[in-house]
C-alpha cells in the first residue's frame, strides 16, 4: 500500500492547491462583482502566499497525518487549527507585503469562510473515497502478527470489525497456538524472513510477552533486514487509560506516566472558560427559545414537574443536584424489585411519550448547563451517575472512582464512542470508564472541541443506544 497511499497523500495536497485558488476567485466575486483573478502578478503573488501559509500552517498541524482510523470530527477540529494557523500568517505576510497586496479586511473575512466550507467538504469527499477503496482492496497495508496471545487476538478482531482501518491481516506466527479465530496460520515464529520474503507483507506487528526480549529482538532485526516496518503491542494492560511518554537516557528507553493535564492551573482556566462561553452562547441562541417549548410540551402531555432532579457524584466524590427534563412518568421508582438501581431500557414502561423523544435526541439534558454556569459540571467529562449506580459497581470496575478526579460533563469521550445506555452487559460498565480515564490522561482543548463537534453530528444522524 504505500506507494498507493504515498499517491494519495499527494492528491489531498494537490486538491488542497486548487481549493485555495476557487475560494480567493469565489470570495473576489463576492467582495467585488467582476472578481478579482484578472491574471495580474497581484494574483498570482496572494495565491503563491496563501499555498506557502497554508502548508507551513498544515506542517504545524499535522493536517496531512494519516488518520483513517480516527473519526471525521478529529480531522475537522486540525482544519480549524491549520486554518488559525493560516490567518495568522497570511495576515502577516500580506501586512510586509502591503504595498503589493491591497486587499480588505472584508475579503479576508470572506476569503477564510469560503476556503474553511470547501476544505472540509472536499476532506469529507476524501475520506468517503478513501473508505469505498479500501472497502474494494484498493487501499491497504497487509499485516503479519508475530505472537497469539489475547492482545493478538484483539488486535485481529479489532482491524476486521472496522476495515476502514485500511489493515488485512494476511497471517500470523506462532511457536506454540496454530489457530487464532480464522487468521491464516505461517507457522513458528523462526519462519518470519521467509515469510516475508515469500508473501507481500507491508508491517509486522510483533504482540509477544515482554518477557521473550530476545525473540522480540531478533524480530525487529529481521524486518530492519528486510526493511519492513514493524511495531509492537506492548504488555501495558494497566497503562492503557494513562498517557505514556518513551524517553531515552544514553540506550535506556525510560517509560514516563505523565500527570494530569487538568492538574494544571492554566488547563483548568482554559477549560472553564470554555464551559462559561459556549453554556452562555448555548442559553443565547438556543436555551432562550428551546427550553420553554420542550417545557410546555412536558407540561401538557403528563402530569408532575417539568425538571427531574436527581443526587449524583460529581469532582471529588461530592454529591451534586444534577437537572435534567422529566421524561418518566411523576413519581416512577428508580430501584427495582431485586433492590438494583432500574436503569431505563428499550420500550420501557415508565418513559413517557414525549420523554422516548427527548431520551433519543438527548434534549433532556439541556438543564445541565445550569449545572455547568454553576460549576458543578462541565461541557465535557465523564457522565456522571445516580448514587444508586455508583454504590453497585465502584467495588466491581477496576478505577471506577479515577473517574471523579474531574467534573462531570453533559457528554463525553465514553458516550460519543457508544458507550451509553444500559450497562447491564457484562464489560459495559468497563469499557465507559475505561474512555473516561482515556480522556482525563489525554484531555486538551481541541479533544473537548472534538467531542462536542462529535456529540452535535451525533445529535443530527440518530444514536442507536440513546433511548
Amino acid at each position: 500500500m504505500a506507494k498507493n497511499y504515498n499517491r494519495y497523500t499527494t492528491i489531498r495536497y494537490i486538491i488542497d492547491a486548487s481549493v485555495l485558488g476557487i475560494a480567493y476567485f469565489l470570495a473576489g466575486n463576492f467582495t467585488n462583482g467582476d472578481g478579482f483573478f484578472h491574471e495580474t502578478p497581484n494574483d498570482y503573488l496572494f495565491i503563491s502566499v496563501s499555498l506557502l501559509s497554508w502548508y507551513i500552517a498544515a506542517s504545524f498541524s499535522k493536517l496531512y497525518a494519516d488518520r483513517r482510523s480516527n473519526k471525521y470530527s478529529e480531522e475537522i477540529i486540525f482544519i480549524i487549527y491549520t486554518q488559525i494557523v493560516f490567518s495568522v500568517l497570511l495576515s502577516s505576510m500580506s501586512f510586509f507585503l502591503r504595498n503589493v497586496l491591497q486587499y480588505t479586511t472584508h475579503f479576508f473575512i470572506v476569503y477564510l469562510g469560503i476556503l474553511f466550507t470547501l476544505i472540509t467538504f472536499t476532506k469529507y469527499i476524501i475520506r468517503k473515497y478513501l473508505h469505498s477503496a479500501i472497502f474494494q482492496g484498493k487501499l491497504f497495508d497487509n499485516l503479519l502478527i508475530v505472537g497469539a496471545n489475547t492482545k493478538a487476538m484483539d488486535f485481529y478482531e479489532t482491524i476486521n470489525k472496522y476495515y476502514y482501518y485500511g489493515y488485512k491481516c494476511v497471517g500470523f506466527l506462532d511457536d506454540h497456538t496454530p489457530k487464532m479465530n480464522g487468521c491464516h496460520y505461517h507457522g513458528e515464529i523462526r519462519n518470519l524472513s521467509s515469510i516475508l520474503q515469500s508473501k507481500e507483507v507491508d508491517e509486522v506487528i510483533i504482540a509477544l510477552p515482554n518477557t521473550h526480549n530476545k525473540q522480540i529482538q531478533e524480530c525487529i532485526e529481521v524486518c530492519d533486514y528486510h526493511r519492513i516496518k514493524a511495531r509492537m503491542i506492548p504488555d501495558l494492560q494497566q497503562y492503557t487509560s494513562s498517557s505514556i511518554q518513551v524517553n531515552n537516557i544514553g540506550l535506556l528507553p525510560l517509560l514516563s506516566v505523565r500527570s494530569l493535564p487538568l492538574d494544571k492551573l492554566e488547563n483548568k482556566v482554559l477549560k472553564r472558560t470554555l464551559d462559561i462561553v459556549f453554556s452562555i452562547l448555548f442559553f443565547l441562541l438556543i436555551g432562550s427559545w428551546l427550553l420553554p417549548l420542550i417545557a410546555l410540551a412536558i407540561k401538557l402531555t403528563s402530569k408532575g414537574p417539568i425538571l427531574f432532579k436527581q443526587e449524583r457524584w460529581g469532582l471529588n466524590n461530592e454529591k451534586i443536584t444534577c437537572y435534567k427534563f422529566r421524561t418518566m412518568v411523576a413519581d416512577s421508582s428508580d430501584i427495582d424489585a431485586n433492590g438494583f438501581y432500574h436503569q431505563a431500557s428499550k420500550k420501557d414502561s415508565r418513559v413517557t411519550l414525549i420523554g422516548k423523544f427527548l431520551r433519543k435526541t438527548n434534549l433532556d439534558e439541556l438543564p445541565q448547563f445550569w449545572n455547568v454556569l454553576l460549576g458543578n459540571m462541565s461541557v465535557v467529562g465523564p457522565r456522571p451517575h445516580p448514587t444508586p449506580l455508583n454504590l453497585e459497581v465502584m467495588h466491581t470496575v477496576d478505577n471506577y472512582i479515577l473517574r471523579h478526579v474531574i467534573k462531570p460533563g453533559i457528554t463525553g469521550w465514553a458516550q460519543v464512542n457508544g458507550c451509553r445506555g444500559e450497562t447491564r452487559l457484562p464489560g459495559s460498565m468497563q469499557q465507559r470508564v475505561n474512555f473516561d480515564l482515556y480522556y482525563i490522561h489525554r484531555w486538551t482543548f481541541w479533544l473537548d472541541c472534538q467531542i462536542i463537534l462529535q456529540t452535535i453530528i451525533n445529535l443530527i444522524r440518530g444514536d442507536q443506544n440513546a433511548y
